[in-house]
């Protein structure tokens, strides 16, 4: 009589389970070949709406855990990270309405949370853990050389950021850079993927930020807009640079993820053409000092990017869907 081989699969973690990003990332590891990856997704409230869509995914039933953790809580984090082979640290505490004291209520939630992440992740002997930082860590830098692409060498000025009350920008930056000078002091295996504009399909019935950019041109929110460039990252393949920064051995340090950038009218004139009966800005002004970033790094190793009218349809398709849209 043949015995069937016992099925190994390799536990990793997912913070924040049911963001935007994070959701394409839990449903790219479930459906992995060979079923390899056992999910624990982290979630503020594992039975809120709005991580329902988790449990839908295939093999969710088989292998999605959502466990209650909160970033600033370390006892939380670390009972959700023990026993992880890998760790996608995807969330990023994000206070609501508008801050009055930004070091106390974006910087250091921020830093504190993604501390808590990587210590747990030491002391459970993680193998790797992949950080989703942000290419606003890149592009706050005034003294990269005009005209050049930023690049993985760039990094925001933090005091550039604090002057023009860039929290947010600030608060990616030093928790970057906080990543990786724990990876130095401890020897934990850390890489960092920098995305610009994500957007793309919405599986989450809840809608980011990124999105709602693309969403205001459809409304025709403003009659004139800035024609400035976007660095589009469609949040599919996102998360498939996620993925490959874990399971490919050779890569290190930080890696931007975007596609060509774009003006913003030709995004408009995208869309104009796919679907002409919404209503969209008039009119543009031109901007000095466009922002083009090189994801160079990343496609050496064989990451590739959707055709943004490929991201922009599906994207609208999505908010159709879900009523976000007419």
């Amino acid at each position: 009589m043949e015995v069937a081989a016992a099925k190994t699969t390799s536990v990793v973690c997912v913070t924040g389970a049911g963001g935007f990003v994070a959701s394409w990332l839990v449903k790219l590891l479930l459906s992995a070949p060979k079923a390899r990856y056992t999910v624990r997704g982290t979630a503020r409230d594992p039975g809120d709406a709005k991580n329902a869509h988790l449990k839908g995914l295939g093999g969710a039933e088989e292998r999605l855990q959502l466990v209650k953790a909160d970033l600033l809580d370390y006892d939380s984090v670390s009972a959700a990270i023990a026993g992880c082979e890998g760790v996608f640290h995807v969330a990023c505490p994000v206070p609501s309405g508008r801050s009055t004291d930004p070091e106390a209520e974006i910087i250091a939630p921020a830093v504190t949370g993604t501390l808590n992440v990587l210590k747990a992740c030491h002391e459970a002997k993680v193998k790797r853990v992949v950080m989703v930082s942000s290419g606003v860590a890149v592009v706050a830098n005034p003294n990269w050389p005009k005209g050049k692409a930023f690049d993985e060498e760039s990094w925001s000025d933090e005091d550039y950021c604090r002057k023009n009350g860039d929290w947010y920008y600030l608060s990616k930056t030093l928790a970057e850079r906080e990543a990786f000078a724990y990876a130095a002091k401890t020897g934990l295996d850390i890489v960092t993927i920098c995305p610009s504009l994500v957007i793309g399909p919405l599986m989450q019935s809840t809608i980011n930020s990124s999105s709602k950019i693309l969403l205001n041109y459809l409304k025709g929110e403003h009659d004139t807009v800035e024609n400035k460039s976007r660095d589009i990252a469609d949040v599919r393949d996102v998360a498939d640079a996620i993925l490959l920064a874990y399971e490919n051995p050779e890569m290190s340090g930080r890696y931007i993820c975007n596609a060509p950038a774009i003006k913003v009218c030709d995004m408009v004139n995208i869309l104009k053409t796919l679907y002409p009966t919404y209503t969209y800005p008039k009119s543009f002004t031109e901007v000095e000092g466009n922002l083009v970033y090189s994801s160079e790094k990343l496609q050496k190793l064989g990451w590739t990017f959707r055709p943004v009218e490929k991201t922009l349809g599906d994207s609208v398709e999505s908010y159709r869907a879900s009523g976000l849209l007419n």
